[in-house]
């Protein structure tokens, strides 16, 4: 498929606007003085849209989403929602904390995927834009839900700077010993959403390890080396190179859909790099996370319109979900993502875009 940078257009907030469960929805737009602009919404305090200049000067839509609210709520893959009370998977359902078995609801085969069947992404958030670069979010969820113990209270604030970089902050406090796991899961295509698979787009992960999974896609427990597979991203490689390989782990996936275990990293080195083999955007990923999840778009439906008309085809696009270990709670060898009364759950991610 040829590229074409200019079949994207950034959507009319209007658009957006509606009422739901009582709540008004709205479409904010961020614009920073270099011309990136970036689109969230309050309906799962979604990361809708980004359009950052490729090398020839052309804007971008560099992340998958739709022109209409309604196309947003048909969508069951998370384009660019904020994911929890936990994100990725925890097995059966199930975890136990300071003695006591929870039971959480079970929406993806035996596992409960990211947050549950009525989790934060599709939540209606509370929203101010502060300013003309930066969206806050909040939203509380009470005791329970979804089976997640304690009161939570919740921030999420996208800032936009003048360096084409936009960092996603969270915060949350709880009552009551809970768990959580918040990640944004951005499906990102650098070539330009439609504009053919990411296959080509040549990938660097800071991760000489990362946790296999099984056949239901919970992590054996075992934190394996990438030396010598298909998961070694250390030095730059295009994500199609070995994606086809006769590799149980890809199979069990249809792709890569895997947690790397991040090597120790500050915050002014890069855990992750991409570029974009057509428009040579590339997006630097710096986070304090200890993981991150490769996914390949392995099971999108090719059935939802996004934006320019085009279909979310299988493998158009990727994401870099920056995280804790999926099942860490029933992981007891993994890091800890307990949280306690009076302590503050605090974590970014920022993508930076430059060509």
């Amino acid at each position: 498929m040829a590229y074409n940078p200019t079949a994207i257009t950034i959507p009319d907030a209007a658009a957006f606007n509606t009422i739901i469960d009582g709540k008004q929805v709205q479409l904010y737009l961020l614009k920073n003085e270099a011309g990136m602009q970036v689109a969230v919404t309050n309906y799962g305090a979604y990361l809708a849209g980004a359009w950052v200049p490729d090398k020839a000067g052309n804007l971008t839509s560099v992340i998958i989403g739709f022109d209409t609210i309604k196309g947003l709520l048909k969508q069951e893959c998370y384009y660019g929602a904020v994911v929890g009370r936990y994100a990725n998977r925890i097995a059966n359902g199930k975890f136990t904390l300071e003695g006591t078995e929870y039971n959480l609801a079970i929406n993806n085969g035996p596992n409960s995927l990211h947050g549950g069947k009525d989790s934060f992404s599709f939540k209606i958030w509370d929203a101010a834009q502060t300013d003309a670069q930066t969206v806050v979010l909040t939203l509380f969820s009470s005791d329970m839900e979804e089976g997640y113990p304690g009161n939570l209270k919740v921030k999420v604030t996208y800032m936009l700077t003048d360096d084409n970089a936009l960092t996603i902050a969270y915060e949350a406090a709880t009552d009551k010993t809970t768990i959580i796991n918040l990640t944004n899961h951005a499906y990102f295509n650098l070539n330009g959403e439609g504009n053919g698979d990411i296959l080509d787009h040549v990938l660097q992960i800071n991760a000489d390890s990362y946790t296999p999974i099984n056949e239901n896609m919970i992590p054996t427990g075992e934190i394996a080396t990438v030396k010598g597979t298909p998961f070694d991203f250390n030095e730059p490689e295009k994500i199609g190179a070995r994606i086809g390989e006769d590799n149980e782990q890809l199979k069990n996936a249809n792709g890569y859909d895997h947690n790397f275990v991040l090597n120790q990293h500050s915050n002014d080195v890069p855990v992750a790099t991409a570029i974009g083999d057509k428009t040579g955007i590339k997006m630097d990923v710096f986070t304090d996370q200890p993981g991150m999840q490769l996914y390949t778009a392995n099971f999108t439906p090719g059935t939802n319109t996004i934006r320019g008309n085009g279909k979310d085809n299988r493998q158009t696009s990727f994401a870099l979900e920056t995280q804790h270990f999926p099942d860490s709670p029933n992981q007891p060898q993994f890091p800890s993502t307990a949280l306690k009364p009076g302590e503050v759950y605090s974590t970014y991610t920022t993508f930076k875009f430059s060509v």
